[in-house]
């Protein structure tokens, strides 16, 4: 007779119990044998059981590993440290992100005069934070044209005069002058008025009389006016050289008035007014006046 996997008790030892030595085959108990149902239902729990152990294999492999990616992949992470969590990460580019948006709102505010040097750790103190993130961004404007890096003592804000002003604003006219012609003669009248709260929101800034809210104000109904033509680098490039357009020169008043922003942002709303009309003469007029007159 050959042994039993699993003894009487359940145990699973592999051994018999015998009541008398001189005979063992008629000492020994043999199991009773479950029914059908019995069976299906030990089959359950046994696959419900070996599942359980296949999830906890696997978090323990995905939290040796740093997270779910790895396992999922089957990746022997065993002998690697464990990966950096992503949320820093994340938190410390919103910082830098908050801190350039800053930095710009203070450029076109004229906070940061032209020809001045700004550490890192002062504008860190400024902004209530440490002076890693206010580097990046200083350093993201560096590469925008906006200041200049100064070794060992921070950043100089980039000194520009009317020339520089004035070719940003024919480079400017370049681009988007003919674009906007092409689109009075194809967009149609509908797609214009979708823009009217747009123009409308570049005259309630304006009269705020806050120009790095106009400022904002201002490239959004650019942008708008631009992506009609569905050229996201058109938008792009375009964008950039608005930004760098709205920074004010060295030698000049800090800010643009109250009244230029608003005459430029009534400037919007008549060529919105001509691109409904469908008057491309009109349009003409405007659009060359409106890049000729100010950025």
């Amino acid at each position: 007779m050959k042994p039993s996997a699993q003894g009487p008790t359940g145990t699973g030892t592999g051994r018999f119990r015998t009541g008398d030595a001189a005979d063992p085959a008629a000492s020994v108990r043999v199991p009773a044998q479950p029914r059908a149902a019995d069976r299906g239902r030990d089959r359950d729990r046994d696959r419900d059981r070996d599942q359980g152990r296949d999830r906890d294999r696997d978090r323990d492999r995905a939290h040796s590993a740093g997270g779910p990616a790895g396992a999922a992949r089957g990746e022997h992470t065993h002998s690697e440290p464990p990966a950096p969590r992503p949320r820093a990460l994340v938190r410390r580019s919103s910082v830098r992100g908050q801190v350039l948006d800053a930095l710009r709102t203070a450029l076109v505010a004229g906070e940061l005069r032209p020809g001045e040097v700004y550490s890192a750790p002062a504008l860190g103190e400024r902004f209530g934070v440490s002076a890693t993130p206010v580097r990046e961004a200083m350093q993201q404007l560096a590469l925008e044209g906006a200041v200049e890096v100064v070794l060992n003592r921070g950043f100089r804000v980039v000194e520009r005069g009317d020339r520089e002003l004035a070719e940003l604003a024919e480079v400017r006219a370049l681009i988007e002058v003919p674009v906007m012609l092409r689109l009075a003669r194809t967009v149609p009248a509908e797609r214009w008025a979708e823009l009217r709260p747009l123009a409308e929101a570049t005259v309630r800034a304006a009269s705020s009389g806050c120009p790095a809210t106009y400022a904002e104000a201002d490239r959004a109904f650019h942008r708008a006016v631009l992506g009609l033509a569905g050229n996201d680098q058109l938008v792009r490039i375009a964008g950039d050289l608005h930004r760098r357009a709205q920074w004010p020169p060295a030698g000049a008043p800090s800010v643009r008035g109250r009244a230029d922003l608003i005459a430029d942002a009534h400037e919007h709303t008549a060529l919105l007014d001509a691109l409904i009309a469908g008057d491309p003469d009109v349009v003409r007029s405007l659009v060359g006046e409106h890049f000729t007159g100010a950025p």
